[in-house]
């Protein structure tokens, strides 16, 4: 487990929403019963209320493999990873995420709705299709404040995903990152980027800064060859290691810090 970080480079106001010491990340969830499958769920929104909402974009696949085979990508680890992750939130930062069964917001890329909200997920970015409306929509998004993380993508999945990216932001550099960044000290130190390789390919992390200036605002992070998502879904189940399932959580709190504090 590594501690959390007590390099306080955030500004005094963004500090503030942090609390110190932890221990046993995955234990600090509530037991309680599974939230429901995705096709149990009717995508109703929590109205926003000024508190941290995981939001997840759900995205047009009409013409991807998986639509035929009723495989909904954008709703992969849906809604069991965002309940967990923002389960832990709860215990460990003073954010008062809201907390509901189907885990947060589902959104479409051109939803007004999405601006109230500065931190979004997207699963499984190699499927991702979208309209002009829709690239319009995520870029003023981006443009404005909006942080993005995407998630469960690999090998040449990142085609589709660089291609969906610059309809997005044209001109933009998915620039390569590593530890000294910030993101991967808001919250938690953490010390590696080296994970298990889910897919049995190296972990990347990717970027994309505003005005393409590394020493700017980062708008998207892309967690390439990975999965965090998938840990943060079986938390309760055992079915990954401890120590894998808690390194996940790790990063997801610091992107949520990160995103709420810049």
């Amino acid at each position: 487990m590594r501690r959390p970080t007590s390099r306080w480079w955030l500004p005094l106001a963004a500090a503030a929403i942090l609390v110190p010491g932890i221990a046993g990340l995955v234990s600090l969830a509530a037991a309680g019963a599974p939230p429901p499958a995705v096709d149990e769920y009717d995508f109703g929104n929590t109205a926003y209320d000024g508190r941290f909402v995981f939001v997840r974009l759900r995205y047009d696949m009409s013409f991807s493999q998986g639509f035929f085979q009723r495989d909904v990508k954008w709703a992969h680890d849906y809604p069991a990873a965002e309940y967990n992750l923002t389960r832990i939130l709860e215990s460990i930062t003073s954010l008062d995420p809201h907390i509901s069964r189907n885990g947060g917001n589902v959104l479409t890329l051109d939803d007004p709705e999405l601006h109230k909200f500065p931190f979004a997920y997207m699963a499984e970015p190699g499927y991702w299709t979208l309209n002009e409306k829709e690239a319009r929509g995520l870029r003023e998004y981006l443009l404005k404040g909006g942080f993005l993380v995407f998630d469960d993508f690999w090998d040449d999945h990142w085609y589709n995903f660089e291609q969906q990216v610059r309809r997005v932001l044209p001109g933009a550099q998915l620039l390569p990152l590593d530890i000294t960044h910030p993101i991967f000290h808001a919250f938690f130190g953490i010390e590696t980027l080296e994970m298990y390789e889910m897919y049995g390919l190296p972990v990347e992390f990717y970027g994309v800064f505003e005005d393409n200036d590394p020493a700017g605002r980062l708008m998207i992070i892309a967690n390439y060859n990975n999965d965090i998502g998938e840990y943060w879904e079986f938390m309760e189940t055992g079915r990954f290691p401890i120590d894998l399932t808690n390194d996940s959580y790790e990063f997801g709190v610091n992107y949520v810090i990160y995103a709420m504090t810049h």
